[in-house]
C-alpha cells in the first residue's frame, strides 16, 4: 500500500491568488450566484481582496459581476438539466486530489480510457492542460469536450444511444465499438465499493461499457473517493481481482482498505487540497 502523496508547500498555501479564483469557480458551479460577503466569509479573507479576484475572473469571461455579487459566465444548461451537474460537486475536494494522482500514471504516448463518472472528468479536464500526445478513448461526452479543449491528444469518441442521465453514448453500437479497440490503462469511477468483492452501479446502460474495458486493457485503475467505500448498489460490475489499481483519498477508512484481499490492487492515497475551504 501506498503512503499518501504530498502536496509541494506551493500548493499547501490556503489562500494564495490562484487557489481563491479556483475555489470562487468552485462554489459558483455548487451555487448558481453569490454575493462578495459569502465569498469573503468561505475564503476568510476581505470583500475588498474579493472584489479583486473576482475583477480577474471577469477579466478572463469566467464570471459575470451582479448587484452586490457574481455569477458564473457561459455555464451550459444541459449540465444542470442532469443528474451529473449535482454529483459533480460532491466530494470536489477528494475527486481533485484523486483525479491529480491518476494523471502521474499516465506515461507520453500512451493509449488510455476514461469513462463518465465525476471524478473521471475532473482527470479529463488534468490531462488536457497538462498532457500531449495521448490517444484517450471514451465513452462520454461531456468528457469529450473537456479532453478537447486543448487540442493536445488524440480524441477518440465512442458513438451509440445517448443515455440523458449519465452525458454518456451506451447500448450495443457503442459495446461493439470498445470490443474492437485495446488500451493500455482505463480509468473507470463507481457508485459503490466493496473492498473485498469490487465495484456496483445501479445505472445499468453504462456498467457494461466498463465490464467490456475490463477485458480490453492492459491496466484498470479504479477512481474511488472514501464515500463509496463499503457500499453496495444494484449489480456488481468488476470484480476486485480486475481492479489493478485503487486510487481514493485520505479520508479512506483504514479498515475499509484492510479489507482489500492481500493479492488485490495497489493502493494510492492522495491527500487533499485545501479540502476545509471546498467543504464550507
Amino acid at each position: 500500500m501506498s503512503l499518501p502523496l504530498q502536496n509541494s508547500p506551493q500548493e499547501l498555501v490556503a489562500g494564495s491568488p490562484e487557489d481563491r479564483l479556483q475555489l470562487i469557480l468552485d462554489r459558483l458551479d455548487r451555487q448558481a450566484e453569490c454575493t462578495y460577503e459569502e465569498l469573503a466569509e468561505q475564503l476568510q479573507v476581505s470583500t475588498m481582496t474579493i472584489r479583486r479576484d473576482l475583477y480577474s475572473l471577469v477579466k478572463k469571461g469566467a464570471v459575470i459581476k451582479t448587484v452586490g455579487g457574481v455569477q458564473r459566465a457561459h455555464a451550459p444548461s444541459y449540465l444542470y438539466e442532469t443528474a451529473v451537474y449535482s454529483r459533480l460537486a460532491m466530494q470536489r475536494a477528494e475527486k481533485r486530489a484523486i483525479a491529480r494522482a491518476a494523471l502521474e500514471l499516465i506515461t507520453s504516448q500512451s493509449t488510455i480510457f476514461i469513462d463518465g463518472s465525476t471524478t473521471c472528468l475532473e482527470l479529463a479536464r488534468y490531462v488536457a492542460k497538462e498532457k500531449k500526445g495521448l490517444s484517450v478513448v471514451t465513452h462520454s461526452a461531456l468528457a469529450c469536450m473537456e479532453l478537447g479543449k486543448s487540442g493536445n491528444n488524440t480524441i477518440i469518441g465512442i458513438g451509440g444511444q445517448y443515455d440523458n442521465n449519465s452525458l454518456c453514448f451506451v447500448g450495443s453500437q457503442a459495446e461493439d465499438l470498445v470490443k474492437n479497440l485495446f488500451v493500455e490503462i482505463a480509468f473507470v469511477g463507481t457508485k459503490a465499493f466493496l473492498p473485498a468483492e469490487g465495484t456496483f452501479e445501479s445505472s445499468l446502460p453504462t456498467f457494461r461499457i466498463k465490464q467490456i474495458v475490463a477485458e480490453r486493457c492492459a491496466r484498470m485503475v479504479l477512481l474511488a473517493d472514501h464515500t463509496k467505500m463499503g457500499q453496495r448498489a444494484l449489480s456488481k460490475v468488476l470484480d476486485i481481482s480486475q481492479i489493478h489499481t485503487l486510487v481514493t483519498d485520505d479520508q479512506a477508512r483504514p479498515e475499509d482498505l484492510a479489507m482489500l484481499p492481500k493479492t488485490g490492487p495497489n493502493v494510492i492515497v492522495a491527500a487533499r487540497l485545501n479540502a476545509r475551504l471546498e467543504r464550507t
